[in-house]
């Protein structure tokens, strides 16, 4: 299940102090999993920030909590947006609209879930309803400690019990039997059991966590109910402002899927792969083609991520792109325009370098980028858009001139871009080979095509469009979201970043179109672009210099490759061994390296001795209450050794958004270890206890459920074919009719009287039959095609079917 998500919002009214740091955090079911960048000092902020979440299936609501940062004290909550998944999925297409922020309600913010049995007790006696409040977990901080002091109170008409308190906790035990009894008048089938939650205050009124309600007629169908409870808000007080609190426009889709077993993918596997292994036939008709032709501009680019990664997993990747490329080589006739479309080949070429160049460009990038950001020189070029007022850090001899201002950017803006380029063009053993035979292929079908003199520059163009602006130029002009930085840039460094982007546009231009544009401004950096030429052109000539077979002799994807860091910095492990020590002093800062295969620790990068936890060993990965050791953004890793013992290590994060990273990365290297724990404790066992659920025994079972089935996804997505197959069968499915009327369909019998032909049944291994006439090349393909697709949607209602008929638990409290 997939949500993706575009954020930016718009507030109305200004607000009392203002001003605002305005950021957003996303939450499922109360579970924060993303956090956007704070705009500093900005009423008006965008993001634009896209977020992909790998959700469990029974997630309930996702909302959107608006905070104004505040570098002293708590930050202030503007407003929230929930959305339930009912809502998100009632839109076919997704939601796209600016909706109003509403207050937060405390009575509204309630999580977790109450473990309950009822039964009703009738005899000659009396009549009783019998609740055993057994226990709660995961309920809402409401103390300033980060914890609770919950009791629980069973309410039907006028009756009315209550458990004890039990304090400092948001797991609470309470094992306890609470009994009404009931007057056999008060039997009507209209009444409702409710079981509220509250945390008890010494000084005014107590919190409310949350409650559950379940119809007294579900007593008398079955008179002993037992099991988890989600606890739901004391009633829907989301008001409309009417937009005095600021809107925000989300763009969310849901997208949710039903994935067979393998077994029933591999028909489609099979004619994809078909596709591309036969480059002397690239201009038939194939499954790939067709695939294209039922393509919307609009799916496009998840399309093509999709089929990157199904070929990186058949090791055919370079042939796909090959195909496709070659392709569209052909079909293009004046040099200039190639490419420069949105085809499936531009963006399979894109989200192939996103797929297995990232690391790479990350490698290249970073150092310049921190150092830009670093540095926040005040630069720029453009006439009219120069700030005198901004420019007091160049000189402290008074006011400066336009001129000195023109003649600092140039300088500071020549040495960037020295070192950017520089960096790129010395990069050629760190390109990840299967890129660069993939570029090699592209410069062979582009000299082939143009083969004339005059067209000398179009493999060189070819090449660096896809290399320098579609691939660095995007990453340096918006670094967050290349994971490059954790925050987008200020107003002043955003602007240098942009100026840098458009020269080494020009770069990957090879500096034809200089002089041609309205911006000749920019004409100071003009010599430097076209000195780079001969560099760039010398580096593109030993990028493609590889050998082809190298590619099936190194996995094709970087992020599976065990000697390649998945995700690395200094994090603060807490040290368990000794005796305790106050907790912000228990954290010793420690550098981390993540692979596919380990989990690696040292005191510094370049620290000889490494700690390294097998990530086969990982069973889960979790946040920790604050409560644990009076510390924010701490995640515990739970390994089990060979000898089934488990053991915790507890890590720290410097922000939410650094913790979301950490997590989503170790919980997907580690989404096939098979002894994953199906439950843990969100505290630490520290004097006797867990801080979570105040049990002493160190060894008893976790009182909370265990979240790894939410992630964030990325670029470093593990390959899942069966996902990513299910993916291209809807695709396909969506366009059936479209390849049914254009491959299969006859036309008039006077067109066809001279070239009949039945398709034989063994086109069909799986038995479809088909009584059609060959009228159009590679209709045998479509046909296979469409019977694929058939076979796959009668898999689908067959398993969807046998679900409702396993479907035998009734759902009191959805």
């Amino acid at each position: 299940m997939l949500i993706c998500l575009m954020l930016s919002f718009l507030f109305l009214v200004i607000l009392s102090s203002g001003t605002s740091d305005p950021y957003c955090i996303v939450k499922v079911d109360n579970e924060v999993v993303a956090r956007t960048a704070t705009v500093w000092k900005n009423l008006n902020p965008f993001w634009g920030e896209e977020y992909t979440l790998h959700l469990p299936m029974g997630f309930h609501s996702l909302s959107f909590h608006v905070m104004d940062e505040d570098t002293i004290g708590h930050d202030d909550v503007i407003g929230k947006i929930t959305l339930s998944k009912e809502a998100i999925g009632s839109q076919a297409k997704g939601l796209d609209s600016w909706l109003n922020l509403t207050r937060v309600d405390p009575d509204d913010e309630v999580q977790g879930e109450i473990h309950l049995s009822l039964e009703l007790l009738k005899d000659t006696e009396k009549i009783s309803l019998r609740c055993q409040v057994i226990e709660a977990r995961d309920l809402a901080p409401r103390d300033i400690s980060g914890t609770s002091d919950p009791f629980a109170r069973v309410i039907f008409d006028n009756h009315s019990a209550e458990t004890s308190i039990i304090k400092k906790t948001r797991f609470p035990h309470w094992g306890e039997t609470l009994e009404l009894e009931l007057d056999p008048e008060e039997l009507s089938e209209e009444g409702t059991v409710t079981v509220e939650v509250w945390d008890w205050d010494m000084v005014g009124k107590n919190d409310f966590l949350g409650k559950v309600e379940i119809p007294f007629a579900c007593l008398h169908k079955t008179p002993l109910l037992e099991g988890w409870f989600r606890l739901l808000p004391l009633g829907n007080n989301e008001v409309d402002a009417g937009g005095k609190l600021g809107a925000l426009r989300l763009k969310v889709r849901l997208v949710e899927d039903r994935i067979l077993p393998s077994v029933y993918y591999q028909p489609l596997i099979d004619l994809l792969v078909e596709s591309v292994i036969s480059p002397t036939e690239v201009e038939d008709s194939s499954a790939l083609t067709m695939l294209e032709e039922v393509t919307t501009v609009e799916s496009r680019q998840d399309v093509a991520m999709t089929l990157v990664k199904i070929y990186l997993g058949q090791g055919l990747v370079v042939p796909f792109l090959d195909y496709l490329n070659t392709r569209e080589v052909n079909h293009t006739t004046d040099p200039n325009t190639l490419f420069r479309s949105n085809s499936l080949a531009s963006k399979a070429m894109e989200q192939f370098m996103k797929a297995v160049g990232m690391l790479y460009l990350h490698e290249v990038l970073k150092p310049i980028i921190n150092r830009i950001f670093d540095e926040k020189k005040y630069i720029e070029l453009d006439p009219c858009k120069i700030d005198l007022n901004r420019t007091r850090r160049i000189s402290f001899k008074g006011a400066v001139s336009e001129a000195e201002v023109r003649d600092s950017s140039v300088e500071m803006l020549q040495g960037y871009l020295t070192s950017i380029i520089e960096s790129i063009v010395g990069s050629v053993d760190q390109c990840p080979p299967v890129m660069r035979v993939a570029f090699k292929q592209l410069h062979k079908r582009v000299e082939e095509q143009f083969a004339e003199p005059e067209n000398e520059d179009v493999k060189y163009l070819a090449i660096s469009g896809f290399f320098f602006l579609r691939f660095f130029a995007p990453a340096i002009l918006t670094p967050k979201l290349f994971q490059l930085r954790d925050q987008h840039a200020d107003t002043r460094t955003s602007r240098t970043l942009l100026l840098l982007a458009k020269a080494l546009q020009s770069v990957g231009n090879l500096g034809l179109q200089l002089g041609h544009g309205k911006e000749q401004w920019m004409a100071p950096l003009h010599p430097i672009i076209l000195r780079s030429v001969a560099s760039v052109k010398d580096f593109l000539d030993k990028l493609i210099d590889i050998d082809h077979d190298i590619v099936s002799e190194v996995p094709q994807r970087a992020v599976f490759m065990p000697s390649v860091t998945v995700k690395e910095g200094y994090l603060h492990k807490h040290k368990a061994e000794g005796p305790q020590l106050l907790s912000r002093f228990a954290f010793k800062k420690r550098y981390f390296w993540l692979t596919s295969e380990t989990l690696s620790y040292a005191k510094t990068p370049d620290w000889q001795v490494r700690s390294s936890i097998p990530i086969q060993c990982v069973c889960a990965v979790e946040r920790v209450d604050e409560n644990a050791f009076q510390q924010q953004n701490v995640m515990q890793i739970i390994t089990q050794d060979n000898d089934g013992q488990l053991h915790t290590m507890y890590i720290q994060c410097k922000n939410v958004n650094e913790l979301n990273q950490w997590l989503s990365a170790i919980r997907k290297v580690s989404i096939y270890n098979e002894r994953m724990l199906p439950s843990f404790h969100p505290g630490a066992h520290r004097s006797g206890k867990w801080t979570c659920c105040l049990q002493a025994d160190r060894a008893v079972t976790g009182c909370s459920r265990t979240h790894s089935a939410v992630t964030l996804g990325d670029w470093s997505d593990p390959l899942d074919p069966d996902v990513e197959t299910q993916t291209i069968y809807k695709q396909l499915l969506q366009g059936r009719d479209k390849l049914r009327k254009k491959h299969l369909e006859m036309p008039d019998a006077d067109q066809t009287s001279s070239n009949k032909e039945q398709i034989s049944s063994d086109i069909h291994p799986d038995g479809a039959e088909c009584n059609v006439q060959l009228l159009k090349p590679g209709q045998s393909v479509a046909a296979r095609l469409l019977a694929v697709i058939e076979d796959l949607e009668q898999a689908h209602a067959t398993f969807q079917r046998r679900e409702k008929e396993d479907a035998t638990s009734v759902i009191l409290n959805p």
